[in-house]
């Protein structure tokens, strides 16, 4: 009997294990991932390029057992019609938004639009397009990002400072309400370090800034940012950094870290590992989302993964992403 009963216990252990661990990826493929916590469930989003899709989940680490439900399509036909990119959902007062960026077929026409649903499950009930969320100049961007920082609103996004392809630079505004920038948009960073200046293609450069997110802590702002090519095995995340006190407006308020924070780790099977964004389990405990590709080479395309891992942060002040944590390496599970 005393064998049984170990070997039940012993059955009864491994199966709890095997329940409260995951390994990376979490799913297949999604490119630009997104998650935020909200009333006991996470909500999830990536880029399908042609709708805008959640999937909710109890648990992260079964987010591959979530079916995928498509909450917005657009109609043909519109500026934002094609190519919706790096989808983010944000709770703002009692309502949803989902910030995208789109186009009607031409990568110079990207901008950035805004849907909102009043539902307090935003796998529920109607999304309305609110219209498209630009500064005075109304130059191409792409990965928008909101936040709320002292009681004021705030968004940020990779964009061009002209008319024509070359660069994505970093840039903050203030908005007033959910799809209204109210001020002048302000460039808070751009590639100048030699290792986010990976970007060649064939006939040109580009020089890519892009993906930003943001992320307090104590006296600190951080905006983490994704350098380098999406093509190249170069992608990794670097920072921005401000007082959490300083006028975020200000250009001056804000200083680039000359270092990057979260690289390729090619004994991980994690390269170009970037695109990130950010929560907080149950316990408290950080986490960061962010895709990768398995093998070297394989570039923007469908190959990208979705993974998450938790992270920590240094004595300065500055978050520590670790390395890429291997693909099947058992972790413990956000709980």
């Amino acid at each position: 009997m005393r064998i049984r009963s170990l070997l039940a216990t012993l059955v009864f252990a491994a199966t709890a294990m095997a329940q409260s661990t995951f390994t990376n990826p979490v799913l297949d493929h999604g490119p630009d991932p997104w998650v935020v916590r909200y009333k006991g469930s996470y909500f999830y989003m990536n880029t399908t390029g042609k709708d805008l899709q959640i999937r909710k989940t109890a648990d992260m680490a079964a987010l591959d057992k979530a079916a995928p439900v498509v909450v917005w399509t657009p109609e043909p036909g519109h500026a934002w019609s094609k190519e919706l990119w790096a989808p983010e959902l944000h709770r703002w007062g009692n309502k949803w938004y989902i910030y995208f960026a789109a186009d009607a077929g031409k990568n110079e026409d990207h901008r950035i639009y805004v849907v909102e649903n009043p539902s307090d499950d935003p796998t529920q009930g109607t999304w309305t397009l609110k219209g498209k969320v630009a500064d005075s100049t109304d130059k191409w961007a792409i990965d928008a990002s909101v936040f709320e920082h002292r009681g004021q609103h705030y968004i940020i996004w990779s964009g061009w400072q002209g008319d024509q392809d070359g660069e994505q630079d970093i840039f903050i505004a203030h908005m007033s309400d959910p799809w209204t920038i109210d001020s002048p948009r302000t460039l808070i960073g751009k590639p100048t370090y030699d290792w986010e200046l990976h970007g060649d293609l064939p006939g040109r450069h580009v020089s890519v800034n892009e993906g930003p997110e943001f992320l307090p802590h104590g006296d600190k702002l951080f905006v983490t940012f994704s350098a380098n090519g999406c093509w190249t095995d170069f992608y990794s995340l670097g920072e921005l950094e401000a007082k959490a006190n300083a006028n975020l407006l200000d250009a001056k308020s804000w200083t680039k870290i000359d270092h990057p924070f979260f690289t390729t780790d090619a004994s991980a099977h994690a390269f170009s590992p970037g695109h990130n964004g950010f929560f907080n389990a149950p316990n408290g405990q950080n986490w960061i989302v962010y895709h990768a590709n398995p093998e070297a080479g394989q570039g923007c395309g469908i190959h990208r993964s979705p993974r998450i891992q938790p992270f920590i942060w240094n004595a300065d002040g500055t978050p520590n992403f670790g390395k890429p944590v291997p693909i099947n390496q058992p972790m413990t599970a956000p709980r």
